[in-house]
């Protein structure tokens, strides 16, 4: 892959606990991030705490508090092992081998992968589009303006592609800004427009990126289809909510209506 941000989201240098003079400050937030998005799936676990990077009491407890729900001795001090258990939804999401016979299969069930995983955003200190899953999928990049749609389609068409030995920037650069996939495909010939895909919405295949349109050169919102039937498009999308925002809070299946929507359509099929 060309994306390699989740190795480091999912791996600490040392034993993390509380009050140890050798604990490292970014070390412990990755850790307390961990924490929060297990809440998330597991809210009655109580392992939802601050995000302070320091490793105190609450910390300790919501550490034990995880440690109990998963089995595991509750010690609370955070070893490799504790951790790979927290950030488990991640290595599987990107680690565990994924089946298909061409690229277009590849990136759906690559996409299915990782909506099983619950890819989901944090605040921090403020800052909404922050946590190990957006840094994963921004290449560490976080924060409230870094919208993450694009990151999470490049990163699911990159880890498909890696396993075919293609290198997904053949195909367009990488890229957070979707005004910039659009503009590619406008000059490669692979955008298909909002009138033309209206009209023969046989030319969108699975696999294949959506764009949606605010004017017609100005692109705000991004997803992988994963099926087209009548005048719908099954979807999986980064950065959005079940309301379908362009700056939601986790990765999503949806369904949106082409005939409705301003959706252009950007073709993967150079790199098939």
């Amino acid at each position: 892959m060309i994306k390699k941000q989740y190795l480091k989201e999912t791996a600490i240098a040392a034993t993390q606990q509380k009050g140890s003079a050798s604990n490292n400050q970014k070390e412990v937030a990755k850790i307390q991030s961990w924490l929060n998005l297990y809440a998330v799936t597991n809210p009655a676990a109580g392992t939802a705490t601050g995000i302070d990077s320091s490793f105190g009491p609450g910390t300790e407890t919501a550490v034990k508090n995880f440690q109990k729900a998963k089995g595991l001795p509750q010690t609370g001090i955070v070893d490799s092992g504790v951790f790979a258990a927290l950030c488990q939804p991640m290595v599987n999401a990107f680690k565990s081998p994924v089946a298909g016979t061409g690229l277009r299969e590849l990136i759906v069930n690559t996409a299915m992968q990782h909506l099983a995983n619950a890819p989901f955003e944090l605040v921090i200190k403020g800052q909404s589009n922050s946590g190990p899953w957006v840094r994963a999928y921004m290449d560490n990049n976080e924060g409230t303006e870094w919208f993450w749609c694009m990151g999470f389609v490049q990163t699911i068409i990159d880890q498909a592609a890696s396993q075919l030995g293609k290198d997904f920037r053949t195909l367009m650069p990488l890229t957070y800004s979707c005004d910039t996939v659009g503009t590619t495909g406008i000059s490669k010939g692979l955008l298909s427009r909002v009138a033309t895909v209206r009209a023969n919405p046989s030319i969108v295949k699975p696999g294949d990126i959506f764009l949606v349109q605010k004017t017609p050169n100005d692109w705000f919102h991004t997803g992988l289809i994963t099926a087209v039937h009548g005048d719908l498009f099954d979807t999986i999308e980064g950065n959005t909510n079940t309301d379908g925002s362009s700056n939601g809070n986790g990765v999503y299946k949806r369904v949106r209506n082409f005939q409705t929507s301003k959706l252009d359509v950007f073709s993967i099929q150079p790199l098939v």
